[in-house]
């Protein structure tokens, strides 16, 4: 995963709008309004200790590729207020700004409260668009990783890695926006078809 190390190099042009980094060592890049403290374009949540993936092993099983990304890169990510996530291990759900913000969208959830019903049990969801609940999981038969709908887990794009994904959709998000974190057509699209 060599290129996933090289994401952050890529919202460099926002850290003029501010970065920081957490307590619990999050970067969080970009922050478009002064008078929204909590708000932030990019951010990449620290990576998930070995104790958090084994609590999170007692409910779903994580494929490697994914485990690897949350223990070694981040745990969970979200670009541009949600445009695109990945998800993560959660510690709680207060509704203190301050925490709350340093903290990926729960990786349980579509995976078993909100899980497609047409899901084979080899599909693992990892992360979501904003634009339509759209989401995205990995094929552990085959560690493609696939686009799906909200509530139908019906391929509509597929790629065949999951640094592959992260990457194109990166560079793909990225050319949706401004140098202010601002979309540059509102009317237009943010999911990958």
């Amino acid at each position: 995963m060599k290129k996933i190390s090289e994401l952050i190099s890529l919202f460099d042009s926002y850290k003029k709008l501010g970065t920081c980094k957490t307590k619990n060592k999050s970067l969080l890049i970009g922050r478009p309004y002064e008078e929204k403290p909590y708000w932030w374009l990019i951010k990449f949540f620290a990576p998930a200790s070995k104790k958090q993936i084994k609590e999170l092993e007692e409910s779903i099983k994580i494929p490697d590729v994914y485990k690897e990304f949350l223990l070694k890169y981040a745990n969970g990510l979200n670009y541009f207020l949600g445009t695109f996530s990945l998800d993560g291990y959660r510690t709680n759900y207060k509704r203190i700004p301050e925490e709350a913000i340093q903290q990926p969208f729960d990786i349980l959830t579509p995976n078993t409260y909100e899980r497609p019903k047409n899901a084979k049990p080899e599909y693992f969801f990892i992360g979501s668009y904003r634009w339509d609940g759209s989401q995205l999981y990995i094929n552990t038969l085959d560690n493609h990783v696939y686009f799906c709908g909200r509530y139908d887990a019906t391929p509509l794009k597929e790629w065949n890695s999951f640094e592959e994904m992260l990457v194109s959709e990166t560079k793909r998000i990225l050319t949706l926006f401004n140098e202010n974190g601002e979309k540059i057509d509102e009317a237009q699209s943010t999911l990958p078809v």
